[in-house]
């Protein structure tokens, strides 16, 4: 019978969190934390994001995987635990079970009912197959040492989510992943990244025509309504994505249309009309940037594969 367990290392300190979203609401630029955005609504808005024309991370990545899925597994090896970081909805992985034939399955996600529901339909397709959900926020610091084994493990990371992090974060994040392959003889990391390109391309891809994404950015509005008993009125912000080449990254903030003044549980807080609300950053990598990030968090054998275009890349480092 096929079975998975769920255990909860989320350590949460929700008087914390609201103050924390209190200050960066009533600093000035506002900001939201991007975790907001990944309420039940924020996560379907996003999974039809990653399919709309203009979104080409998503595609150019899959694509890179079915090209290449055989000699990336080779390179990997068969037979590891495969620990799935933000799995979401487990279907990124799916392709990869069946290939490289893990001894478990750790899918890693703060949304706790995400990932349940998503083993429970997966397990029955796999009942040999251990599987674990970790509930935890690993933006804080990656800990799974309670919960993986001694035997080698390959770390999964794909859909260049490594970009919400700024470089310092991306090389702190990287550097715990390290330490988890330390001891671990034959661990190593599967992680997709976005390049650097065109300006207008980039931009497209966080602004989609269909306003998508615009939806996805508003959303988080309703979102911390709930959490703070606020009164923002998202349909009256603009969507505004930029990229900023100086930093290799897009921006994505909110913009209210005319002034709007919000009931917080501090104070007020006018926001006057294009004042900027922001809620994203996506930083973008050239491959020798990454390969340095990853060499800087103590990674020596790299691989890496891209598409014709090299929109996108695809790195194993161990």
């Amino acid at each position: 019978m096929s079975e998975y367990r769920i255990v909860e290392r989320l350590v949460r300190d929700r008087a914390a969190e609201r103050r924390d979203l209190i200050a960066g609401l009533s600093s000035t630029p506002a900001t939201i934390a991007p975790k907001y955005f990944y309420d039940a609504l924020g996560c379907a808005l996003f999974g039809a994001i990653c399919e709309l024309p203009e979104y080409y991370p998503t595609r150019t990545e899959r694509s890179i995987f079915s090209e290449h899925r055989e000699v990336i597994a080779r390179t990997i090896g068969r037979g590891k635990q495969f620990v799935d970081l933000g799995a979401g909805d487990c279907c990124k992985a799916l392709a990869w079970l069946p290939i490289l034939e893990p001894s478990r399955y750790v899918a890693v996600d703060f949304a706790r009912d995400e990932i349940a529901g998503s083993l429970a339909r997966m397990a029955p397709d796999f009942p040999e197959l251990e599987m674990l959900g970790v509930v935890t926020d690993f933006t804080q610091g990656l800990d799974l040492t309670r919960d993986l084994g001694r035997e080698p493990a390959t770390f999964f990371y794909p859909g260049s989510s490594i970009g919400n992090f700024s470089p310092a974060e991306a090389r702190a994040f990287l550097q715990d992943v390290h330490l988890h392959c330390v001891g671990r003889e034959g661990s190593g990391l599967l992680i997709g990244v976005d390049t650097k390109k065109d300006a207008a391309r980039l931009t497209a891809a966080y602004d989609d025509s269909l306003g998508v994404t615009a939806a996805f950015n508003r959303n988080v509005l309703h979102h911390v309504n709930r959490v703070l008993g606020s009164d923002f009125r998202p349909d009256e912000f603009d969507h505004l994505a930029l990229y900023d080449e100086a930093a290799g990254r897009i921006e994505m903030h909110l913009v209210p249309r005319e002034t709007q003044t919000v009931t917080l549980p501090a104070a007020p807080r006018v926001f006057g009309a294009g004042e900027r609300i922001h809620t994203e950053n996506s930083y973008k990598y050239a491959p020798p940037e990454f390969a340095a990030l990853l060499h800087d968090a103590g990674f020596r054998r790299l691989r890496c594969w891209q598409d014709d275009a090299r929109d996108f890349a695809v790195f194993y480092a161990a």
